[in-house]
Order: C-alpha cells, then sequence, then structure tokens
C-alpha cells in the first residue's frame, strides 16, 4: 500500500509498504510455467506486429511513395497517441476486472489489424490499421502484469516480470530477423496477414490456459477514483522522477528502433535480410540476457531492504549513450553494429526494473495502474515526435546535400540515453529516501 507523509521540507512524499497477499490467489507447479509461456507469446506477437513496419520501411516506402517524416508518422504518431491514451482505461478494467478479458480481446484486436495492414492502399489506410494495432496493443502488458500480481508470488514477480517482458527483445529479434527475410521473399503485405492470423491463435490460447482472474478486493477496489489513485501516485517524488525517465527513454528507444536497420541499410550498404538479420540476432541476445538476469538482479535489490531498485539500469543508460554516438559516425560495419549493443542491452535490462519499481512504489491491487503509467511516460511523446523529428532530419540534411544525414538526426538516441541515465539515477535515491519497510516474502 501506499502511504503519503509529509516529508522534512514540507513536500508530500509516498511511503511504501506492503500488505500481503491472500495466499489463496497463487499458483505453482506446471500451471505457473503454462501461464507465463502463454503470456511470454502475447507479449511476443505483440512486438513482432509492432516491429514489422520498422524492418519492412524500406519496402513499404517504395511500394507506397513515402518519406521518411511519413515513415516517423507511422512509426510514432499513428501507434503512441492511441497506444498510450488507451493503456490507462484498459489497466482501470485489469486491476477491477478481469485481466484475461482485457489481454484476449487486445491480442485479437492487435492481430487484426496488423494483418489488415497488409491490405493497405496508401499512407492513410496504412496509418488508420497502426492506430488499430496501438489500440489493441495498450491493454496487453498492463493485464499481464495484472495477471502476474494475481497468480505468481510476489518473491517470484521480478522474475515473472522478466519472463513477460523478454517477448519484447525476442519479438524484435524475430521482426527484425524472419520478417527481414520474409519481406525480400514473400513481400511485406505477406508478412503482416500472416503475422496476424499467428496473433490470432495465440489469443485464444491465452484464454484457455489463463483461466478465470476474478476481481481482487483490494484499495482499488474500495471507491477511490482512479484518476485520483494515479494523480496521488505521481505525487511521490521518486515515481515522478521514474515517469521522467521513462518519458525521456521514449525518445531514445522509439527512433533507435524505427531507424536503425534503415541507417545500417543506407550507411553500410545491409539488404534488409542482413541488417535485421544482424541487428534481430544481437537485440534478442541482449534482449535474453537483459529481462533475465535483470529481473533475478531486482529481486535480490527488493529484497535488500534499502530501496535502491534503479541504479544499475541508470549507469547502463549513460555508458550506452557514448557507444551509440559512436556506432552512428564509425566506417567499419560490424564494428557500428557491436557499438549498439549497449543500447540494446539498456532498453532490454530496464523493463523488469522500471515495471517493478513502480508496482513497488504502488502497492497492491495498483500494479496494473502503475505499468499503463509507466507505459504513459515512454509511450506517448518518444515515440509519437522522436521518429518524427529524426526523420525531419533526415530528409532536410539529405535535401542540402549532406552525407550520412539519417546519422545526424539518430543522433537524439544518445543525447536521450544520456537524460534518461540520469532521470533514473535520481528517481533511485528519491525511492530509497522514501522507502519505509516492503515486504516481499
Amino acid at each position: 500500500m501506499t502511504e503519503i507523509a509529509a516529508s522534512s521540507t514540507g513536500k508530500p512524499e509516498v511511503h511504501i509498504s506492503v500488505i500481503h497477499d491472500d495466499e489463496s490467489e497463487y499458483i505453482d507447479g506446471p500451471r505457473v510455467v503454462a501461464i507465463l509461456a502463454v503470456l511470454f507469446l502475447v507479449s511476443l506477437t505483440s512486438q513482432v506486429d509492432r516491429m514489422l513496419p520498422f524492418i519492412m520501411a524500406e519496402a513499404v516506402k517504395s511500394e507506397l511513395s513515402l518519406s521518411d517524416a511519413q515513415i516517423g508518422l507511422l512509426t510514432g504518431i499513428a501507434f503512441a497517441v492511441c497506444y498510450t491514451l488507451l493503456s490507462l482505461p484498459l489497466a482501470r478494467v485489469s486491476d477491477r476486472g478481469s485481466p484475461r478479458l482485457v489481454i484476449v480481446s487486445c491480442t485479437l484486436v492487435w492481430s487484426a489489424m496488423t494483418a489488415l495492414g497488409g491490405v493497405a492502399a496508401s499512407f492513410m489506410v496504412l496509418a488508420f490499421t497502426r492506430f488499430g494495432v496501438a489500440f489493441g496493443e495498450a491493454g496487453g502488458t498492463p493485464a499481464g502484469h495484472a495477471i502476474i500480481a494475481r497468480k505468481i508470488r510476489p518473491e517470484r514477480r521480478g522474475l515473472a516480470i522478466g519472463l513477460f517482458a523478454l517477448g519484447i527483445p525476442l519479438g524484435t529479434m524475430v521482426g527484425f530477423a524472419v520478417g527481414g527475410a520474409m519481406s525480400d521473399t514473400l513481400g511485406w503485405r505477406t508478412v503482416l496477414i500472416g503475422a496476424g492470423a499467428l496473433g490470432g491463435i495465440i489469443g485464444l490460447l491465452a484464454f484457455v490456459i489463463v483461466g478465470p482472474t476474478p476481481p481482487r478486493k483490494t484499495a482499488t477496489t474500495s471507491g477511490e477514483p482512479f484518476l485520483h489513485a494515479s494523480v496521488r501516485l505521481l505525487s511521490s517524488l521518486g515515481f515522478r522522477w521514474l515517469f521522467i525517465g521513462a518519458m525521456i527513454s521514449g525518445f531514445a528507444a522509439a527512433p533507435f528502433y524505427a531507424f536503425a536497420a534503415p541507417f545500417l541499410m543506407r550507411t553500410h550498404g545491409y539488404s534488409a535480410s542482413e541488417a535485421g538479420l544482424a541487428f534481430g540476432l544481437l537485440q534478442g541476445l541482449m534482449g535474453i540476457f537483459g529481462t533475465l538476469i535483470g529481473g533475478r538482479w531486482f529481486d535480490r535489490a527488493a529484497r535488500s531492504g534499502t530501496g535502491r531498485v534503479l541504479g544499475p539500469p541508470g549507469i547502463l543508460f549513460l555508458i550506452a549513450s557514448v557507444t551509440t554516438t559512436v556506432a552512428l559516425f564509425v566506417p567499419v560495419p560490424w564494428l557500428s553494429i557491436i557499438l549498439l549493443v549497449p543500447a540494446m542491452l539498456s532498453f532490454a535490462f530496464m523493463l523488469p526494473w522500471g515495471f517493478g519499481a513502480a508496482h513497488l512504489v504502488a502497492g497492491k491491487g495498483k500494479e496494473a495502474m502503475a505499468t499503463s503509467l509507466v507505459m504513459i511516460g515512454s509511450g506517448l511523446f518518444g515515440p509519437a515526435f522522436g521518429p518524427l523529428i529524426v526523420g525531419m532530419i533526415s530528409d532536410a540534411a539529405t535535401e542540402t546535400g549532406i552525407p550520412n544525414g539519417l546519422a545526424l538526426g539518430m543522433l537524439a538516441v544518445p543525447a536521450a540515453s544520456a537524460l534518461t541515465g540520469v532521470a533514473i539515477l535520481v528517481a533511485s535515491r528519491r525511492i530509497a529516501a522514501s522507502f519505509r519497510n516492503i515486504d516481499i516474502g
């Protein structure tokens, strides 16, 4: 539970304590494995559907005669606005109602809209389908976290969140590597239709495996308005800085994923298959390492009782800002890719730490709300405007004859990574300062 008390400065501080859950809610044995497996598949398909337009951007751009700015709109505003604005109400339903119903419905919606993208004949129609994909994916992560919070014991939740989040880097790997190869051989339209069909099957599988999730009797259902609870959570300096860090990270992650493959293709001469394979495999490996190790490391940090639950990812973002800057201008293709690895790792490593810290500050019964707020921070302004800004800089540089114009635009990635690292380290100190007594056992 989250409690507000006055600090020595007179400003409100959120102090954290945890109410013991009802042990009867938790599951053990093979069913834990089955539920985490199907949640992972949901997360995987969500990320694949999100990443496919990135690796296929050059093919889509050519067939539909689009500019880099329009590609930025497709991968940015067309997705981010709908995705983030709908995440909070869908999180409300997940916390108070049935997260199973939310996650299944959302999976079916985004899968159908992905398939419809395969028949788009214009920029406007394709943008509409991206809005639809965002509409569905908005509820996937909050609902998944709500299921984990209800069914997985607290001492294992960091690892469970890490396993669920593992679908993001592996989905990126599959989207880039497999999507790039299939786009070259079958065409981008066939890839979108096939991905949508696969997602629909996984959505139905989730309905069967997750099982009923009756509403919980927690503070969330006690009558406090959801908006008030959200504002109250944001009154915590620790959570506020976490939110700021998440918001800035969106300006790093979104352009990175939107333009990394086109950068490798234009600057170093890779084909879509080659860029997708190299970038996708490394992203997948870093994702496996980052989310699993990050989840276990976060569990240990939470049990330490110090409240310092964000230091390691903050430091990693600072390192990534330096290596990414060098990667954009080094002339050796393989070295450029290697220098992008710390950025890949930082985005994956942050997931269990960021969501886990948000859950601790929010308290029992508000996990989906905390997840949604972090998603709004990371998913609204950065993905909406980051790719667009990078695309506009690239277009302007190209028109004036500046070589490697896309690399100039992508300098936004290391700049945002550095600011993210600073904000996350401040959040870690603030959370530690207000950390009263967390009992996760």
